[in-house]
This record gives structure tokens, C-alpha cells and sequence, in this order.
């Protein structure tokens, strides 16, 4: 029986039930969250805990001013089948007490399809904020999660043109799809505010910035299967790292899974001096040190997202992106495992020669609201 952990909406008819499992998606929710609060509609959060680490989870939360969720399923770590299959299996007694009026599920994770495949079946409307984005591989979970979430959703928000398109062309109606803009943004603009007012919350980051300095470092996330989970992979791509970090500072924050296959393929030891290997920041502390790197590197789409709105250059660890808009007007470039094309990038980065990016319309810290209005019209 899922765990009950609140009771704070008491409206006869409950308007959204937003669904959410990992880091990426709280910082989705919580602008949303805030905006839908400020009216009259009423709403209520699951947390599957697909992502259940306090640091990747509850710190989030506090931050991003998000309430407690009405329900935790505590679904924890398992294989793509098992997790997706024990969320649905929670969720369906949840949606069957709550009748909502509308299912929101965010981005491209696990609990986004298990939610969104219970809910049409009980004739549940389902809204998918950041639907549409696709990365043309579907060796990744993430495209399989997107397209079929797509593909039975019933309201479509979409953060870019190009999200559009690839809805038209799989055969979406298009009085489903709504381009609204990229909530993300959302998320970075309320960060940056409150770090500038209140600077004591990146503490941890300004530790690091001491020891790094600004500007003369290079910020580092990997946890794609397709870079951690092979030891030969991952034996390459930190003969690289280590390479770079010969010359650069080097911060790494370690993603959970990371870090496990470090320890399994032994090669957390012998590091150069200038590479610093941190447990996971909280999302204040990542952005500060984001916002003051030089470069970064990355297998992450939000941080493609991120940087292209902070201006920051982005060398993506992989061969495909959903997200080409962060390449064609923004700082990011596919990298791959290509090592040559990433030393040269790194070069041009230094000596002031690579693109510097263009502000993309509707990233613009008002999607929230533009959401707002979609579904007041389609579902509330």
C-alpha cells in the first residue's frame, strides 16, 4: 500500500495530479507547482522514488520550495521493467481514490510512461510537460519513454519548435501540441535569483570555487549507461578525463550510479591533483559552479539546456542529443567519443574562438505560466 505522507488539499474535485520519480523532473514540477498554486485549481504530488538518495531527491525538494508529496511510493533503484512495473502497480489505487481530473508527468524517466500508461487506461487525461523531444536512438530508455508517453498523451507541451515538428511527423494531432517553452528555465531563473540573494546556499560550491577558481575550471557530469556501465567505456573516457585534468581543473560530481561503477572498474585511484571528484551537489551548488566554468562536459540533457541559457560552452558526451536546439542556437556541441574533436573544442573554448549562442525564444522563465493557460482551457 503506497505510503500516505500529507493531506493538504481538500477540494471535492482534485484538478492535477502531478507525477514526478527523478531529479529532473522536480525541477519541471516546481515551477508549475508554484504557478498552479496561485490559482484556485487544486493539485497534489506522487514521488514514485525512482530517484530516493537525499541528494538527488529531498534536497531538491527544499529548495525548489516544492511541498512535501501527497504520496511517496518509495519504488527505489531496478531493472527498466521491474521499476516501471511496480509503479504502476502503486499508482493505480492512487489515481482510483483521487479521480483527477488530469495526470501530469514530466520529461522522459520511468515514472513518466508507468504513470501515463495507468492513467489512459482508466480514461485519465494525461498532460506531458517537455513532450516531443527526440534523440532518434532508441537503444536509450528515455526515447522509448518519450514516444510511447507521447504517443497516448492527451495534452503535449512542448519546449521548442523542433519538439513540434517531430509530433507532426509521428502522426500527433496537432490541436494536441502546444509549444509553451522550457520549463527548465523556469527553474534556472527562480536558482539564479535566490542564490544572488541568499549566497550562503552555495556553500559547498564556493568551497570547491576556492580551491578551482572561477572561470579556470572545467564542470563534469556522466551517468548515461552508455559511458559508465561498459569498463572499457569507462576506463577510455577517464584515461581522458585524467588526461585533461593534466592542465585543468577538473570537477566531477558523482551521480550514484557513477561513482558504483568507478568502484567496480577500480579507477578512483592515482588522480591527478587537479581533479576533484564530489559527492552529488544540490541544485543551487551545481548551478553556481555551472554558471562559473568555463566549459562543461556532459552526458545530461538539462545541462545542455542549462548552459546554452547561461552561455556557458557544453561538449556533450554523446552521439545524439533530443535536444538539437541547445547545438543549432545555443553553446552545446556533440562530442561522442570523440577525443580529437573534444581537445580541439577545448581549445577553442580557451582561446576565445568557440560560438557563443543565441537567447532562444520562449526560454524565457514564463512557461509555467503559459502552461497554466493551456490546461485551464483543455482539461480544468
Amino acid at each position: 500500500m503506497p505510503l500516505r505522507k500529507t493531506d493538504t488539499h481538500f477540494a471535492m474535485s482534485l484538478n492535477f495530479l502531478h507525477v514526478v520519480g527523478a531529479r529532473p523532473n522536480f525541477m519541471k514540477l516546481a515551477p508549475l507547482h508554484r504557478a498552479i498554486a496561485q490559482t484556485e485549481l487544486s493539485q497534489k504530488i506522487v514521488h514514485t522514488g525512482q530517484h530516493y538518495d537525499s541528494q538527488m531527491s529531498d534536497v531538491f525538494f527544499e529548495q525548489l520550495q516544492i511541498p512535501a508529496p501527497d504520496y511517496h511510493l518509495g519504488v527505489g533503484s531496478a531493472s527498466h521493467a521491474t521499476q516501471t512495473a511496480q509503479i504502476m502497480l502503486a499508482f493505480e489505487p492512487i489515481l482510483q481514490q483521487e479521480k483527477p481530473n488530469c495526470v501530469v508527468v514530466y520529461g522522459d524517466v520511468n515514472s513518466t510512461l508507468a504513470a501515463t500508461l495507468v492513467a489512459v487506461k482508466m480514461g485519465v487525461k494525461v498532460a506531458h510537460v517537455e513532450a516531443g523531444l527526440r534523440s532518434r536512438d532508441r537503444t536509450m530508455p528515455e526515447e522509448l519513454n518519450r514516444i510511447l508517453t507521447d504517443s497516448v498523451a492527451d495534452v503535449l507541451l512542448t519546449p521548442s519548435p523542433d519538439a513540434n515538428e517531430n509530433l507532426l511527423k509521428e502522426g500527433i494531432d496537432a490541436r494536441k501540441i502546444h509549444l509553451v517553452g522550457n520549463i527548465m528555465i523556469d527553474s534556472l531563473c527562480f536558482a539564479l535569483s535566490f542564490i544572488e540573494q541568499n549566497p550562503a546556499c552555495t556553500a559547498e560550491a564556493q568551497k570547491i570555487l576556492e580551491r578551482v577558481g572561477k572561470e579556470n575550471f572545467i564542470l563534469s557530469t556522466v551517468h548515461r549507461p552508455s559511458n559508465v556501465d561498459s569498463p572499457d567505456a569507462l576506463h577510455e573516457l577517464f584515461a581522458v578525463f585524467k588526461q585533461i585534468a593534466k592542465d585543468n581543473y577538473f570537477v566531477l560530481p558523482l551521480h550514484p550510479r557513477t561513482r558504483k561503477q568507478l568502484e567496480n572498474a577500480q579507477i578512483l585511484s592515482n588522480l591527478p591533483p587537479k581533479m576533484l571528484l564530489t559527492e552529488p551537489l544540490s541544485y543551487f551548488d551545481f548551478i553556481y559552479l555551472q554558471k562559473n566554468a568555463f566549459c562543461v562536459l556532459t552526458d545530461s540533457g538539462g545541462i545542455q539546456e542549462e548552459s546554452t541559457f547561461l552561455k556557458v560552452p557544453c561538449l556533450t558526451l554523446r552521439h545524439n542529443t533530443e535536444r538539437p536546439i541547445t547545438i543549432t542556437e545555443g553553446t552545446n556541441e556533440l562530442i561522442g567519443n570523440d577525443w580529437q574533436l573534444l581537445y580541439e573544442k577545448l581549445q577553442a573554448i580557451q582561446h576565445g574562438t568557440y560560438k557563443k549562442g543565441k537567447d532562444i525564444a520562449l526560454w524565457d522563465g514564463k512557461t509555467a505560466q503559459r502552461i497554466v493557460e493551456v490546461l485551464r482551457k483543455v482539461i480544468a
